[in-house]
C-alpha cells in the first residue's frame, strides 16, 4: 500500500515540473524579446533624430568649396565623411581635403551648424554633386551648380 501512494506522489511531480519549467521558459522569452525591441527602437530613434540640411555654398576660389550644414534634427550628429563629384554616380571621397569648424565635426541638435570647408579644383558654371555623411543618421545629398 505504501508503494502504491509513493508511485502516485511521483507522477504529481512531473506535471508540476513541467508547468513550472514552462513558466521560466515563458518568462524568459519574454525577457530577451524586450531586450530586443528596446535595443531596436533606441537606435531607431537616435537615428531618426538627426535631420542635416544644407544653409548654403559658398565658392571663394577656383579651389575651394564652404558648405554651411544645418541639423535640424533632435539629436546631435557628428560628421563622418563628405563625398564631392562631378556626377551623382561618380563621388570622391574627400580625406585630406577637408576642415571642420568646429575641428571636432559634432552639429548640435535643434538647429546647430558646421561650417566644412573642403579643397576641390571647381569649374565655374559646373554641376557638382555632394554627400555628406553623418557618423549616425541619414546622409545629406544635394547638387549646386558653381557660379
Amino acid at each position: 500500500m505504501l508503494t502504491k501512494n509513493l508511485l502516485k506522489s511521483k507522477k504529481a511531480i512531473t506535471p508540476i515540473l513541467a508547468t513550472l519549467l514552462l513558466i521560466v521558459i515563458a518568462v524568459a522569452a519574454i525577457v530577451v524579446t524586450y531586450a530586443w525591441v528596446m535595443m531596436y527602437m533606441t537606435s531607431t530613434t537616435g537615428q531618426a533624430g538627426i535631420l542635416l540640411k544644407k544653409d548654403a555654398v559658398n565658392w571663394p576660389s577656383n579651389t575651394t568649396i564652404i558648405i554651411y550644414v544645418r541639423n535640424t534634427g533632435t539629436a546631435d550628429a557628428t560628421m563622418d565623411a563628405v563625398y564631392i563629384g562631378a556626377s551623382s554616380t561618380d563621388l570622391i571621397l574627400q580625406t585630406n581635403n577637408v576642415s571642420y569648424n568646429p575641428p571636432s565635426k559634432a552639429v548640435s541638435k535643434d538647429g546647430g551648424t558646421i561650417t566644412i570647408t573642403a579643397v576641390y579644383n571647381w569649374t565655374s558654371q559646373a554641376t557638382y554633386y555632394f554627400r555628406i555623411v553623418p557618423k549616425v543618421g541619414e546622409a545629406l545629398v544635394f547638387q549646386e551648380k558653381a557660379p
